[in-house]
């Protein structure tokens, strides 16, 4: 396949048609809503309005944030508040894994904010979280969408150690485009990261960008190819959407073509899964990503 450039469409007054989402529908979904309303549980999923939430959750899919709600990085394109943030709450891991227990999930994904504010950088709660969730649900597979940890293998072994079935960090964008987007990241510390994984045995390692932000067609390429040097076995490829008029602006929306484009190319690079699309998240899919 050529690596001609589709056109893409600029950001008219309102959002294309393909990025309009139904309302989440099903028994699962319902019967899930219901128990996160009861039990005043917290998930990503709702709290950020995910457009996947009734596929992910009739597939008994969720995703959890810990370490709170508040980030030490403030970067340009997340909604999540940044500043000072709470302190640790120890009974956390618990916590998470009686929900998971409550809404009966199959596979949960664990994210958290960046904690650069702590010595160990989070990694401890991260650690026995996974640690809870696997005695109180033995069968539920696990994704650990983790922060760069500033690169340190110390708190990367920790997420080894406790070998959740996937390990996810997140490149966010093409190199050129990292400064401004991530501003407190770094394109290479987080190709380390993926790396540092894959060699100290993580058996199936993932990563996503966002399309949208201004990069180039081969931009994006070359981050796939960097990604596959990496050992990285999935890829997310998503549109990026403006959360507030705080956050960089979208400069354009990807065309329904280009995101099967770059599905095609990645899966003949050999990634093992690649999802690819406008509404397309880091979580989407989750639970094909172990096989």
């Amino acid at each position: 396949m050529s690596v001609e450039t589709i056109t893409h469409v600029h950001p008219p007054k309102g959002k294309p048609k393909w990025l309009r989402v139904k309302l989440p529908t099903g028994k699962k979904y319902t019967q899930l809503r219901s128990l996160v309303d009861k039990y005043d549980l917290h998930t990503i999923c709702t709290s950020g309005s995910c457009p996947n939430m009734g596929e992910c959750w009739g597939e008994g899919t969720a995703t959890f944030m810990i370490l709170g709600n508040i980030c030490t990085r403030s970067c340009g394109f997340c909604g999540v508040k940044t500043g000072r943030p709470e302190i640790v709450d120890w009974e956390e891991p618990e916590k998470v894994a009686r929900s998971i227990k409550i809404m009966g999930i199959k596979h949960a994904v664990i994210t958290s904010v960046d904690r650069d504010d702590l010595k160990d950088m989070g990694s401890i709660i991260w650690s026995e979280t996974v640690k809870a969730i696997r005695r109180m649900n033995p069968s539920t597979t696990l994704e650990t969408l983790i922060p760069d940890f500033q690169g340190l293998g110390i708190h990367l072994d920790r997420i080894v150690d406790v070998a959740p079935e996937v390990v996810s960090h997140n490149m966010e964008t093409v190199k050129r485009l990292t400064r401004e987007v991530r501003i407190q990241a770094k394109y290479e510390r987080s190709l380390n990261v993926l790396r540092y994984l894959k060699e100290h045995g993580v058996k199936r390692t993932k990563s996503g960008i966002m399309l949208g932000l201004g990069e180039l067609e081969s931009e994006v390429i070359e981050t796939m190819e960097d990604l596959r040097d990496a050992k990285v076995d999935v890829v997310t490829i998503g549109q990026y959407l403006q959360p507030s008029k705080r956050h960089l602006p979208v400069k354009e929306f990807i065309l329904p073509e280009q995101f099967a484009k770059y599905e095609e190319l990645g899966l003949n690079m050999g990634f093992r899964h690649v999802e690819s699309g406008a509404l397309v998240r880091s979580s989407y899919k989750a639970h094909k990503h172990i096989h």
